[in-house]
């Protein structure tokens, strides 16, 4: 697949979806990302597709890709699949493509073509094993139509970034026949006690996405009924699975399992933390930390303001969702002792940057002053400022790597003498008066100690 130019960012696209735009979307020139819309049924049929379809239409003028609708399975041929970024099945149900069809398909997940499931899509091709794992799980069962608490569990995916952590709304909510999270990358659950019927136990993934065999792959078990399409909020949600399903925004699609908070947007959760040096951060009612002024530093101590700081951390990897306003200076600390002057850190532990315009070894991705980042992998997988980014910082004895946004960008191992990873804190900076970094979910999965090499 070709790599799509940049769209309409998640923001700018968002602030024009309150008003519908009416009429088909136009088509942004030969290189711009083209969306085949697929609503094809052999089983139930919704009568919200009409509305989907008018909707992503919508979507598209304002997002700036082109939208095509069809019913029509013909269309899945190698030739004109590789004219779409992605592909939409809208509420598609039962046996919708024949073996021919199927195999095309599958070449164009495998050339890096990119798939959005809507609802039912789950209720379709119950034969077709690798469409089961592209879908990521099948329709079990649903109680009636009634409104439910959804927990927004990934705050700087595309789809769920625009949401507050608990997102109320109605609709018909599918139960599957089985729980995605150990393949895919879960970005949003139902609270089954916020409604009637559920059955997966109180672990029930309603949306998520990954990379499979080649392609990207987004669903979402919203979008049962004709007001759904309507609804500024499921259409931002729409929007942004899109975009990441045609390569136009970066997402951490990896599974994500075992990791505990160090920072979930409370305030209890920040009495963990201490400040070292000049400067605060602001927390705000969406339950993100900014920065103020500097140079300083909040570090993780594990243990209330005024008691001892828990030990450091050995072997672990470090997930958190950062966001820059403009040209912004920040980093995440890890490695250094306890204490509370910030150019310890400074001194005896390694920074990870976020800056994306100085040197490269000073910019995003780099380890600060020791080694750049990969800088074509690093420029592919950046979001854009005023969009969320996802950092993972694994530490392994004394080595260190860093993905963006699921892309490895950085692996260094520490010869310093006088430093080491084995033992040690992790914190965020906050540069000077004139940086604007924002911060949120900060966690941490502690990983067992290795012996020699550790590999990929």
């Amino acid at each position: 697949m070709r790599a799509p130019a940049r769209v309409m960012t998640s923001a700018a696209a968002a602030a024009v979806l309150i008003g519908c735009v009416s009429g088909p979307a136009a088509s942004k020139g030969a290189d711009g990302p083209r969306v085949l819309v697929f609503s094809k049924t052999a089983g139930f049929r919704h009568d919200s597709i009409p509305e989907g379809i008018t909707a992503l239409r919508e979507l598209g003028t304002a997002g700036g890709f082109t939208v095509d609708a069809t019913e029509n399975a013909r269309a899945f041929t190698n030739g004109n699949l590789a004219r779409y970024d992605a592909v939409v099945f809208l509420s598609t149900t039962g046996d919708v493509l024949n073996a021919p069809q199927q195999k095309a398909f599958e070449r164009y997940i495998k050339r890096g073509g990119g798939y959005v499931g809507v609802h039912a899509a789950a209720d379709t091709e119950y034969d077709w094993t690798f469409y089961g794992g592209l879908a990521g799980a099948y329709f079990q069962s649903h109680p009636a139509i009634q409104p439910a608490t959804v927990d927004v569990e990934d705050r700087a995916h595309p789809a769920t970034s625009g949401l507050a952590r608990a997102w109320n709304r109605t609709d018909e909510w599918y139960d599957y026949r089985s729980n995605p999270r150990e393949h895919a990358h879960v970005l949003a659950s139902l609270d089954e006690a916020s409604y009637t019927g559920g059955t997966m136990g109180g672990d029930h993934p309603i949306a998520w996405c990954q990379e499979y065999r080649g392609g990207r792959a987004f669903y979402t078990g919203a979008g049962h009924t004709k007001e759904s399409y309507a609804e500024p909020a499921f259409r931002r949600h729409l929007l942004g699975g899109i975009q990441y399903a045609v390569g136009d925004a970066q997402a951490d699609c990896r599974p994500e399992n075992g990791y505990r908070p160090l920072f979930d947007g409370t305030a209890e959760s920040l009495a963990a933390w201490k400040q070292a040096g000049p400067g605060s951060f602001s927390l705000g009612d969406d339950g993100t930390l900014t920065t103020n002024g500097g140079l300083g530093m909040l570090w993780y101590a594990g243990a209330p303001s005024g008691s001892g700081p828990a030990p450091g951390f050995g072997a672990y990897s470090l997930k958190l969702d950062w966001k820059v306003a403009g040209d912004d200076n920040s980093g995440v600390f890890v490695g250094f002792p306890a204490s509370d002057d910030p150019w310890s850190a400074v001194n005896n532990g390694y920074e990870v940057q976020i800056d994306a315009t100085d040197a490269p070894d000073r910019t995003t991705g780099s380890v600060y002053s020791f080694q750049s980042a990969d800088l074509e992998k690093r420029d592919r997988a950046l979001n854009p400022p005023g969009e969320w980014n996802t950092y993972e910082i694994r530490v392994e004895g004394e080595r260190l790597r860093v993905w963006l946004n699921g892309v490895k960008v950085n692996d260094f191992t520490n010869t310093d003498p006088a430093r080491s990873l084995r033992d040690g804190h992790v914190g965020i900076q906050n540069h000077g008066a004139d940086d604007q970094v924002s911060f949120r979910d900060v966690r941490i999965k502690e990983l067992p100690a290795r012996t020699g090499a550790p590999g990929d």
